[in-house]
């Protein structure tokens, strides 16, 4: 088999998609399994919608999951240009060359004259399809309509007869009836090239040797192999995949919630839990394996185990498996990750000391078996770092306001104000032994001073939580807290 060469192709109209992602990641995939090209192009002939902000957040967000383009902005090649718009004058060659060969023909029809067409299509029955009262216009007809100032568009003769084969790599062989067709419009009248005609003058230009895409596409196949072969051209493999579905099983979209690869970056996912999560939707490698490292992706990905059948997109999964991934990280690789997050929201400051950088690792620590994404850090950290305390209603109504909280509380700050160094071996037996003067559980001591300190009832382990706030602030708090018990009697 000639070398691989597989293409993902977006439009920047807005951010990169996780259906966009998911395609990406299967031809990157596919390109690395078989040692073969991974190249990026950008479809940017929509002209109205197209922005260079997208461009840009399609390519961070490449970047970020971690699919290198071989080919593409930013790193060229020898197919190139990768933008559509510096492409024009092939798109035009290759219009030409269709003209010239007679598979392609100039249309004059208005706008009017193509809505009429296909309001009597639908009244007699017929496909609402264009019915190629153009194909045939003589010369004298055609400067005729050029004289009256009409605008043209350029159509694709379509050849009507027989069938199509997609054999396709994922569906099998489909077949399309020819006769569905229409002639469809290759160059628009503004002379910007229509999708099914650039993408495959590009395809074929670039020597794309397999064209994975989604299932939406499919129904385009039939034209564009129509166009490879009446240029002569060699027709790629091609692979659709199936679509993703919300929880409801309808298409993915924003009412589902994050839809935009930028956006699980923004709310803390991991890239190699957004990886192997995109990877199992419409892809498994067995029944057992969840959890794949990419280079096993690389390694086990094969379009004969991509379904036919639509993936559901699956939140809840997504959130467990990142949490998976980030408590299989080294303490410091979540430092780094988690240190811009805590400086965004005024945590930290830009300069890190080291005694700092020590207490962010200590409360990284605690509460790295406890979270799912990064920015539950927000939440879970902000006590460790503010002197504001944020109280939970509940937590206090239920805890501190409980009777007996005042007195416990007012018993452990001589003792608590004492201790110099805050450690598990020097405050456990000073919890232990309010446990024992009370006849009490541990849980009735522990839960006040945590509510006092934290704001809320649950936490990491409560020794942890003093050790890291240290003396100073654990005993304002604690001071804090009475005050308000002492408030809400007076009150």
């Amino acid at each position: 088999m000639n070398q691989v060469r597989v293409r993902f192709a977006p439009s920047p109209t807005g951010y990169l998609h996780v259906g966009g992602a998911r395609t990406a990641l299967f031809n990157y995939l596919y390109a690395k399994h078989h040692h073969g090209v991974f190249v990026l192009r950008i479809e940017d002939t929509d002209l109205a919608r197209s922005t260079e902000a997208s461009t840009q957040a399609i390519l961070d967000s490449m970047k970020y999951l971690g699919l290198d383009w071989d080919e593409g902005p930013e790193k060229g090649g020898s197919y190139g240009p990768y933008f559509q718009t510096e492409r024009l004058e092939l798109y035009r060659e290759y219009a030409a060359k269709l003209l010239a060969m007679g598979r392609a023909y100039e249309c004059f029809c208005t706008p009017e004259e193509l809505d009429q067409i296909r309001k009597e299509a639908v009244e007699h029955g017929r496909d609402p399809k264009y019915d190629g009262r153009c194909r045939s216009l003589t010369e004298a007809q055609r400067q005729e309509l050029i004289r009256q100032g009409r605008k043209s568009v350029i159509r694709f003769k379509a050849n009507y007869d027989g069938t199509t084969l997609v054999d396709d790599l994922i569906r099998g062989q489909v077949v399309f009836d020819n006769a569905q067709l229409d002639d469809f419009v290759i160059i628009k009248s503004d002379g910007m090239p229509t999708y099914n005609f650039a993408v495959v003058i590009d395809d074929a230009l670039m020597k794309i040797t397999h064209v994975i895409r989604g299932e939406d596409h499919l129904s385009n196949t039939p034209k564009q192999i129509q166009i490879y072969e009446a240029l002569g051209f060699a027709v790629p493999q091609f692979a659709h995949i199936p679509m993703i579905l919300g929880p409801d099983r309808t298409r993915l979209s924003k009412r589902h919630g994050a839809t935009s690869v930028g956006q699980f970056q923004e709310e803390g996912y991991l890239a190699e839990a957004m990886v192997n999560y995109l990877a199992l939707l419409g892809w498994s490698y067995d029944d057992a394996q969840t959890l794949f490292s990419k280079a096993e992706l690389i390694e086990k990905f094969s379009l004969a185990k991509v379904s036919k059948n639509p993936a559901v997109f699956d939140i809840a999964k997504l959130q467990w498996m990142n949490g998976v991934y980030i408590r299989e990280l080294s303490l410091d690789d979540l430092y780094d990750r988690a240190l811009p997050l805590l400086q965004e929201w005024g945590f930290v400051p830009e300069e890190i000391s080291p005694e700092l950088e020590c207490k962010v690792k200590a409360v990284l620590k605690v509460l790295q078996e406890r979270i799912k994404l990064l920015s539950d850090l927000k939440e879970s950290s902000y006590y460790f770092f503010q002197d504001e305390v944020r109280y939970d209603e509940k937590a206090v109504r239920k805890v501190l306001f409980k009777e007996g909280a005042e007195e416990i509380l007012s018993s452990l700050l001589p003792e608590l104000l004492s201790v110099k160094d805050y450690t598990q071996e020097n405050l456990e037996p000073i919890f232990h032994k309010a446990q024992e003067q009370r006849q009490c559980k541990l849980a009735d001591v522990i839960q006040p001073v945590r509510v006092a300190v934290t704001g809320t009832n649950v936490s990491p382990g409560i020794y942890d939580v003093l050790a890291i706030l240290g003396r100073a602030r654990t005993c304002q708090r604690i001071k804090d807290a009475l005050a308000l018990i002492k408030n809400r009697q007076e009150g």
